[in-house]
């Protein structure tokens, strides 16, 4: 019995308490990260506010506890060291990192294009990369803290629409386990967040009905939740998202005409 205890235990650090713990978030300006950095701000959290636009960060800012906004574009490779370096210098490490910058554009195949590909994967994908790179090393000096990944439930198995945007979140949620590999052992978490539909304005591009729609507050309260229960994967709504995993083991054949039935495409 003793062995199968490990089993049970939560494969992260729940994090609890936010009373003073740091927190960067990138992707901070708009929908889900705006969300969260309200919440956790109320919890007590400080907090790093970065995305591009620097006016909306500044606002954000001058209405939290203990905030700084750290304008930064995820698509530029060079800025998350010194935005890292910056951190360091005024709180002297970080606890925990959510990397929830993103880009949607609802696309069919003949809709593709090298740039809008590109764009995409650039954003969701190479901009989490970048971020991951530019934070680990402090964490392992630290022995703690944890990384959270914004993945989504559009990368469990292909989906109409989504042909750009699907691939570089299945991609995250593969480099998201194999951080967790690497990471867990060295005594920092890792966070899997695959949302299932939330209203945000990236979202509002979509022209067909999203089962199970959710606001970015609500969203926020079970990202927190997911924290403080150390799971690896926090996904959300669970009627939706429990649907989506049930379909993730049915046969090519029948996954396929049930997806085109269901949405008609």
């Amino acid at each position: 019995m003793a062995g199968l205890l490990p089993l049970f235990r939560p494969l992260n650090t729940p994090i609890t308490d936010w009373r003073d713990r740091r927190v960067w978030i990138v992707g901070a300006s708009s929908g889900i990260g705006a969300a969260l950095a309200a919440d956790l701000d109320a919890r007590g959290a400080r907090l790093v506010l970065s995305a591009r636009s620097a006016d909306r960060l500044r606002q954000q800012a001058e209405g939290f506890r203990d905030a700084l906004a750290l304008p930064l574009d995820v698509t530029d490779a060079g800025a998350f060291i010194p935005a890292m370096m910056q951190i360091l210098d005024t709180w002297g490490g970080v606890d925990l990192v959510i990397l929830n910058a993103g880009t949607y554009s609802p696309l069919r195949a003949w809709e593709l294009t090298i740039d809008n590909a590109r764009q995409t994967v650039h954003t969701n994908l190479l901009g989490v990369m970048d971020g991951v790179a530019a934070v680990v090393p402090q964490l392992l000096r630290q022995g703690h803290g944890a990384v959270a990944v914004v993945a989504s439930v559009a990368g469990y198995r292909g989906l109409p629409r989504a042909m750009a945007y699907g691939p570089s979140k299945a991609a995250l949620i593969n480099f998201a386990e194999t951080l967790y590999l690497d990471l867990a052992p060295r005594g920092v978490s890792v966070f899997l967040i695959n949302p299932g539909f939330v209203a945000t304005p990236l979202t509002a591009r979509n022209d067909f009905e999203m089962p199970a729609l959710i606001s970015a507050e609500e969203a926020a309260r079970r990202i927190i939740g997911g924290f403080a229960s150390g799971c690896f994967e926090i996904h959300f709504p669970r009627r939706f998202t429990g649907f989506l995993k049930i379909l993730r083991l049915l046969p090519d054949r029948l996954y396929f005409h049930l997806i085109s039935r269901r949405t008609g495409l």
